[in-house]
């Protein structure tokens, strides 16, 4: 069977291996747009896990194993396809629970849990991607763990299994097939797998390629969990803590923690499909146990603990694992706060002068991980806390922090960074949350983007035939045209967004446009429409793009 080390050292090695390939996988994204996507999402999310994994012990049980590299996978989780990965190990964590090794069975109880956590996450899940490779994984595990009980047989299947439906994928999707690839989450997906069979068969683990970043430089700071946020002042003299497997039929689990802030504060309820996790500091711990009983049955292991903290002053002891590592969140000093991610000091400092109070620095090219949004959130004080991730790529990493903390989090669907911008612009401080979100939501739904960059490969997209280094114009996301030259398709692309009712057209240029330049081009563009709407240019400073265009 499959133990701890065996498991841990599979991990550690499918993390180096798909750091060393990274580039590979990140070659096969048939959108010509520069983008360090998918393989470098996937190796920074499992790469996270490695040096939390290292300090196991030989004798660790597979349980702590998997469960201490899916936390780690979900902290570190970087753009759709990192968050995709961390949600097929969570389900190893959950698949081995209590498990000192790890038998066919386990092993395909823990893909199957995978494929339902994943297939949840995506709104609307794609055939011929990751998700159709790990769910092919999965049902073949079904066939294989009745026939044999060896579990590196077992495995050989799955990964046997996973190339074969790989090899399909480019068959699934007409822009693979046009393209000639397969996908290229589902490409990294397999190299992980495989690189565990490597060890699984008493292979050492890889070594990081001279070429290529070791993946356990990741940084893997330790998640802090949102417990210790609101420690600072004792209102309430107990601190309450317990855990709950949850009954068949379990209620809403908002209603426990609705109950919990009216008789008390520092309420934190952490939940997943099995067990509640629960911190309050009460007057009455009492009767917070009364209640956690309507949803489940106490845990033995821990036990549920009460303890006076105006004696034990646990406030100093929490202050001072704050300061351990490296930072120490940010009190609630007022009701709404604000978090959005951009890259260029133009933009940065735009979001700065509209109310964000904090930047997460990211977009394309350079996906922030869930770790890093949840940090952010931490550092804005405010009792609810908008996110803006301003990119497709980083909605899902964004969602996944809102599970880390306790914090009323709404994460806005902006796609762009003119969307954010507008969302920006419709808030109210005096309105409820939900009213701002309907209002901001309604705001930057209206905002029609246009990008301007160039091809960072020849391509084939869209009945396009796109040679590396000619200028793209995406309309809203999609390539609109090729151009070869960037002030001709700015003005083009503007002339094709600002259709119908339009009052402001909004130029912000990039790192790699002179200020020189885009004044002339802003020039050029408001005397060719006039009185029509007027055309203002902001110097953002942003890589990859060289004109990001906001239509109003």
């Amino acid at each position: 069977m499959i133990n701890g080390s065996m498991l841990r050292d599979a991990i550690i090695s499918a993390a180096v291996t798909i750091g060393n390939r990274k580039r590979e996988v990140d070659e096969l994204n048939v959108y010509p747009v520069p983008d360090g996507d998918t393989g470098t999402n996937m190796s920074m999310t499992i790469g996270n896990s490695v040096a939390e994994l290292r300090r196991l012990p030989d004798n660790a049980p597979a349980s702590q194993v998997a469960s201490t590299a899916a936390s780690a996978f979900l902290r570190g989780a970087r753009g759709n396809s990192g968050v995709i990965l961390s949600l097929i190990f969570r389900g190893f964590s959950k698949g081995l629970k209590n498990c000192s090794e790890a038998s066919c069975e386990n092993l395909t109880e823990a893909l199957s849990l995978g494929v339902d956590a994943a297939y949840k996450a995506v709104m609307k899940p794609v055939e011929g991607t990751i998700l159709t490779v790990i769910k092919a994984s999965a049902e073949k595990a079904k066939e294989i763990a009745a026939d044999t009980n060896d579990e590196v047989v077992f495995w050989e299947e799955v990964c046997k299994e996973a190339e074969t439906v790989l090899a399909q994928t480019t068959e699934m999707l007409p822009q693979l097939k046009k393209a000639g690839v397969v996908d290229a989450g589902g490409m990294g997906l397999v190299i992980i797998f495989k690189a565990m069979l490597d060890v699984f068969k008493g292979g050492a683990i890889a070594k990081p390629d001279s070429s290529a970043a070791a993946s356990g430089d990741v940084s893997s700071d330790s998640f802090r969990t949102a417990v210790s946020e609101y420690d600072d002042e004792i209102n309430y003299t107990y601190c309450t803590e317990f855990m709950v497997e949850k009954d068949e039929g379990c209620p809403d689990v908002f209603m426990l923690r609705a109950y919990l802030e009216t008789i008390g504060d520092c309420v934190v309820v952490v939940d997943d499909e099995e067990i509640i996790k629960v911190h309050v500091h009460t007057d009455n711990p009492g009767k917070a146990l009364q209640k956690a009983l309507e949803f489940g049955h106490f845990i033995n292991d821990p036990r549920p603990k009460i303890e006076n903290m105006r004696i034990q002053h646990e406030n100093k002891v929490k202050e001072a694992q704050a300061a351990e590592e490296g930072y120490t969140p940010a009190e609630p000093e007022k009701d709404f706060g604000f978090v959005a991610v951009a890259a260029g000091h133009g933009l940065e400092a735009m979001f700065t002068d509209l109310g964000v109070d904090v930047v997460v620095r990211g977009g394309q090219t350079m996906n922030p991980s869930t770790d890093d949004i949840l940090r952010a959130i931490l550092k804005t004080p405010a009792r609810t806390v908008f996110v803006l991730p301003n990119n497709k790529n980083i909605i899902m990493a964004a969602e996944q922090a809102v599970k880390l903390t306790d914090r009323k989090i709404c994460v806005l669907q902006t796609r762009t960074i003119p969307q954010g911008i507008a969302a920006m612009l419709a808030f109210d401080e005096s309105l409820s949350l939900n009213d701002n979100r309907i209002n901001m939501t309604r705001a930057f739904e209206k905002v029609s983007t246009g990008l301007i960059t160039f091809a960072a490969r020849n391509s084939e997209f869209e009945g396009h035939q796109i040679k590396e280094g000619e200028i793209l114009a995406l309309d809203n996301g999609k390539l609109s045209f090729t151009e070869r030259d960037i002030n001709k398709a700015t003005y083009k692309l503007v002339k094709k967004l600002a259709k119908g009712d339009v009052n402001y057209v909004t130029l912000i240029h990039g790192a790699d446009v002179t200020s020189e330049n885009a004044e002339e081009l802003q020039k050029f563009i408001q005397s060719k429409f006039g009185d029509k709407f007027e055309v203002m240019l902001v110097n953002g400073g942003q890589p990859v793009y060289y004109y990001i265009i906001s239509v109003e």
